[in-house]
């Protein structure tokens, strides 16, 4: 199953922001982007606030959640920007305690300053 969040991006460059395969959940690099509005906040940890609204949605479409996450990669322009997102991310994941890995990388945007990326599993109904 194919899941979209009705950024253009998806459709500009041909992929879907998550794809369900089995009981596993793959969540495409997502950055802060608000994906109605399509604007971006200049900070990053506004930025890695709404990249997790992102994927939580997604992953909710998928029969997921954040609870679920057990793989998340944390793409990032400038290494400094990293440290100041932590308390977003550990309210995300803190619990979970996923698998992780911070890169440093160019992004396809300038004003992208995270894109997060993550693997969960489908949560068994209840």
């Amino acid at each position: 199953m194919r899941i979209d969040s009705g950024s253009p991006f998806e459709e500009q460059i041909g992929y879907a922001r998550a794809v369900v395969d089995g009981d596993r959940v793959y969540v495409s690099g997502t950055t802060g982007f608000d994906y109605l509005t399509m604007e971006i906040a200049e900070g990053v940890v506004e930025q890695a606030e709404q990249a997790l609204r992102n994927i939580e949605a997604a992953l909710y479409l998928a029969g997921s959640s954040l609870a679920d996450v057990v793989r998340v990669r944390y793409l990032l322009p400038d290494r400094s920007d990293f440290e100041p997102c932590w308390p977003v991310l550990r309210r995300a994941f803190g619990e979970v305690r996923p698998a992780a890995t911070m890169m440093v990388c160019g992004l396809a945007d300038p004003r992208m300053r995270i894109e997060i990326e993550v693997d969960a599993r489908v949560s068994p109904p209840s």
